[in-house]
């Protein structure tokens, strides 16, 4: 398999003629007739118990290859061998899908009310009023510009990711009779090729082998195996999971040593690999951040649904219907959190930029959100709490000791071996390192039988000396044992009885239990002389009356770095699940030495006669779940998930893109294949659970400050129509100018524009963070009204104590309760975001000190300028002051009282 850089995405060359050096023509007189591939599974069904003879008359081919008419009907026919991927939409398309947020919606409602009523019928003689149109459409633009800009951006960045290679394939068609092998693009395949496979090539479609040389295949990405599996000619006799068929190769599988002939079964979407891609198309599923967020809309919906009709209706008695419609229309936008999506979109774009110093990239910003919420880990073993490579775990002797003589002789056997080494011979060299020139200098290379799977062993056999050569042999143990009659003890050459056999095979069963493949090692001598001794030619059969020297065990081992990761990932309240595809005693191994509890490995078959409740509950007693396929992993995630966690997918395979898909958050890596990138809303760009876990505390900083302003707001929102409920039923005037209101609220969200960069208190991020209804209703309700009683307080002074009570006194009361309205909104800010002790115990970030302190100082001098002036504000004598002192002082002290009182009732603040 070739690959050369490209910069466009490859498209199919147009047939070429049977005839060399002449133009391909058009057959308008001749259909080639093509058989139609029966459905995916019965297809590869039939050609696993099928003779490469039969399997050929399964697709109508031969083993000559097809001419170039008959490939270029099929490819007509079947379409080009790629597979479909779910490429991101339009600008246009992306940018509108950013006004979806159920607040942007909201805003954009209010919006088109107030140009109604603001604008179309706005009285003549005042002129139409635009500051409200612009306020809340500018908000609403500058929120989802920023949200679109950085998934478009980051859209992108993930898309650079993928290699633009073209890849080519060894394809034998007939040319005027005669076969001819060449390269092609594999996107000409189509079913019926043949194809030549070498060391190094990736399976460009799901083929049936037809010839096999010392073939193994590396089927991790779709099988989660990290060992190679042996692939064979033979026709199987019962039938076999797909995956698991000796006989058949998948596309985007790839060769690791060996040579094979495969013919093409199926391409593009009607592969393996195209069936998961096909299987994550369209819209994903909710995530627990949509589902939270609605659930919180529709709170603030219900209080507006309740508060914004009680208010109109109440001044519409009270005063006149048609300034009741404006304050009511304004009392929903003071309801209304407005800044909400572009404070979420600013915590985002933050949280973001934070991570990608961390070198990862965010596909979809609210992935933040649920990366913070967070509290089950679901992981795939291979490559994330592995090094994905095989290495020598011991060395054993006959007894089951470490021995180095082992070691040696297998270093013998895997240097002086001229084949291509596989990833168990590059293992034992590794493990050799400094001793490998001392192992293999005083030999010298006689001969080798190479390795085949009739045997399932190799030798070499080298000179040692003049008057002796060595046969050394390295198989499976059950091989070696068949030709070892003698056993090494030490360094005494010992007789192999039945028991000792026995116990030899009780050594090797005791290694496959901690999941590690086995391999035995065996020598003989045989005495040479005279000057030709170095030409003499062994065969297989010069494989006998062996001596078994001990026993190689390998392993994909844990990656130093996992144990603890997980451990501090374990602190911070999410709990680890392991789902793979690998066999379960190899999963309870790599677990066991990272710490995952594997007492109890749950193989994906035993999930399948599960509801999904059933599932859950199981997966709640469970953490490593092993041989499971794509579907199972998928169904797993869903049923956690249905069980109430918020659940996350670390996985880089094809067999991984469903999870990825399922899960609230799905996490791949940068060397992933394309269809997990593209299934992820996340990407690592180094495969490490430290940098997740900075992402996980990153996600819930970006909560905590969303939160935040969600509660902050929220209740102070409530507080204030509370106020105004109570004002309109007693006050003959309106409490506030409607426009001063939207002035308040544009101040104070300013202000809280910063929130993105404040401190977060560390019990704040201890635990896993999601969006709660019931939490923002119960502070809502509890610390909301605080600040109506200390309005009506203000209500209360400027009535009696200033005898602003009178129509013609009016912009002097609702000059008075602007300032008190705005500072104590803005100073409780302080209060509200810790549940420690204010500027003592924990202070605000310099940017949200300065932030809070310009507004404060904006709404005391306001009334005093020209421009408070042109809005109805009215200056106010200094006598005002002591008053606003002593009420925000107590107003202060009373909500500390309120919020200490609260976390030791509900064990929460923010």
């Amino acid at each position: 398999m070739n690959a050369s850089p490209i910069e466009t995405p490859p498209t199919p060359t147009p047939p070429a003629s049977d005839k060399p050096g002449t133009a391909p023509k058009t057959n308008t007189k001749r259909k080639i007739k093509v058989a139609a591939p029966e459905a995916d599974t019965q297809l590869l069904a039939r050609a696993t118990q099928a003779t490469p003879e039969g399997a050929l008359g399964l697709v109508e081919a031969d083993r000559e290859g097809l001419t170039q008419l008959e490939a270029a009907a099929r490819l007509d026919r079947f379409g080009p061998n790629v597979v479909r991927h779910q490429r991101p939409p339009s600008p246009v398309i992306q940018y509108l899908r950013t006004l979806r947020n159920p607040f942007i919606l909201i805003l954009i409602g209010l919006v088109a009310i107030m140009f109604v009523t603001d604008v179309l019928f706005a009285d003549p003689e005042e002129g139409a009023d635009w500051i409200g149109v612009i306020t809340i459409g500018t908000m609403v633009l500058v929120s989802s510009i920023m949200r679109f800009w950085q998934e478009f951006r980051s859209s992108r960045a993930a898309e650079r990711l993928a290699a633009l290679v073209r890849t080519t394939a060894a394809v034998t068609r007939r040319v005027n009779g005669v076969p001819v092998t060449g390269e092609r693009p594999i996107e000409e395949l189509v079913p019926g090729d043949i194809v030549e496979l070498a060391a190094g090539d990736m399976l460009p479609a799901d083929v049936r082998l037809i010839r096999s040389v010392d073939l193994q295949v590396n089927q991790a990405m779709l099988t989660g195996e990290a060992m190679p599996v042996e692939k064979r000619v033979v026709a199987l006799t019962t039938p076999n999971e797909a995956l698991e068929a000796e006989n058949l190769g998948f596309m985007g599988t790839s060769v690791v040593s060996g040579s094979g002939t495969a013919l093409v079964l199926q391409t593009g979407d009607r592969t393996a690999f195209g069936n998961l891609a096909a299987s994550i198309q369209g819209a994903r599923p909710e995530t627990a951040f949509d589902k939270g967020i609605q659930k919180v809309t529709w709170t603030l919906i219900r209080f507006m649904a309740v508060i914004v009709p009680a208010v109109f209706i109440i001044n519409g008695f009270t005063k006149d219907w048609g300034s009741a419609f404006m304050f009511a229309v304004v009392t929903a936008v003071g309801l209304t959190p407005e800044m909400l999506p572009l404070v979420v979109t600013a915590n985002l774009a933050k949280g973001a930029q934070m991570m990608s110093r961390a070198r990862v990239i965010v596909k979809r910003l609210a992935a933040i959100q649920d990366l913070g919420a967070m509290d089950v880990l679901a992981t795939d073993k291979t490559g994330t709490l592995t090094e994905d490579r095989i290495v020598l775990e011991r060395h054993l002797d006959t007894r089951g000791q470490t021995s180095d003589r082992t070691l040696g002789w297998a270093t013998v056997n895997s240097h002086f071996q001229t084949g291509l080494r596989n990833l168990l011979d590059e293992a034992v060299l590794t493990a050799a390192g400094d001793d490998l020139d001392r192992s293999v200098t005083q030999f010298e290379l006689i001969d080798e039988m190479p390795f085949d799977f009739a045997r399932r062993r190799m030798s070499v056999v080298v000179a040692e000396g003049a008057d002796t050569h060595v046969v050394v042999t390295k198989g499976a143990v059950e091989e070696i044992l068949k030709i070892s009659v003698w056993e090494m003890i030490g360094t005494d050459k010992v007789l192999l009885t039945d028991e000792r056999r026995a116990e030899i095979e009780a050594i090797v069963a005791e290694q496959n239990a901690l999941g590690m493949r086995a391999l035995g090692v065996a020598t003989r001598d045989i005495a040479v002389a005279g000057p030709l001794a170095r030409e003499i030619e062994y065969a297989v059969d010069d494989e006998f009356e062996m001596t078994i020297v001990g026993i190689l065990t390998f392993l994909d081992p844990p990656k130093a770095s996992a144990k603890p990761a997980l451990r501090s990932i374990a602190s911070h309240g999410i709990d680890v699940k392991v789902i793979t595809g690998d066999n379960a005693l190899v999963a309870a191994t790599v677990c066991r030495e990272v710490g995952i509890d594997a007492t109890r490995v749950v193989l994906g078959e035993e999930t399948e006669a599960l509801s999904l409740q059933e599932l859950g509950e199981l997966a709640e007693r469970t953490h490593v779940f092993a041989k499971t396929n794509p579907a199972q992993k998928a169904r797993i995630i869903e049923a956690m998930r249905e069980n109430g966690r918020t659940v996350g997918y670390l996985g880089d395979g094809i067999n991984d893109a469903p999870a990825l898909r399922t899960a609230d958050v799905g996490i791949s890596v940068d060397t992933a294949v394309d269809i997990a990138k593209e299934s992820a809303d996340i990407i690592l760009l180094e495969k490490d659970l430290t940098v997740l876990e900075a992402g996980v505390m990153e996600g819930r900083r970006t909560f905590v400050n969303t939160m935040k302003y969600v509660k902050m707001t929220a209740s102070s929102n409530f507080g204030n129509v509370f106020s105004v409920l109570v004002a309109s039923a007693m006050l003959p005037f309106l409490p506030m100018i409607p426009i001063v209101v939207l002035i308040q609220n544009l101040a104070y969200d300013l202000s809280m524009l910063t929130l993105p960069w404040d401190r977060v208190d560390d019990e704040q991020v201890r635990r896993p963070r999601r969006w709660e209804s019931k939490t923002l209703t119960r502070f809502m309700i509890r610390i909301g009204p605080l600040s109506s009683i200390f309005d009506i307080t203000t209500f209360m002074l400027m009535w009696f104590v200033f005898a602003a009570n009178t129509v013609d006194q009016a912009a002097f009361f609702q000059s008075g309760w602007f300032i008190e309205s705005i500072i104590s909104q803005t100073l409780i800010v302080h209060l509200l975001r810790t549940r420690k002790l204010p500027f003592i115990q924990s202070r605000a970030s310099a940017p949200l000190l300065i932030a809070t302190s310009i507004v404060c100082v904006f709404g005391l001098i306001l009334p005093f300028t020209g421009f408070g002036a042109a809005v109805g504000l009215v200056p106010l004598p200094w006598s005002y002051f002591p008053w606003l002192i002593g009420t925000l002082a107590t107003y202060c002290i009373v909500v500390q009282f309120a919020k200490t009182r609260y976390v030791r009732r509900f064990g929460d603040w923010i």
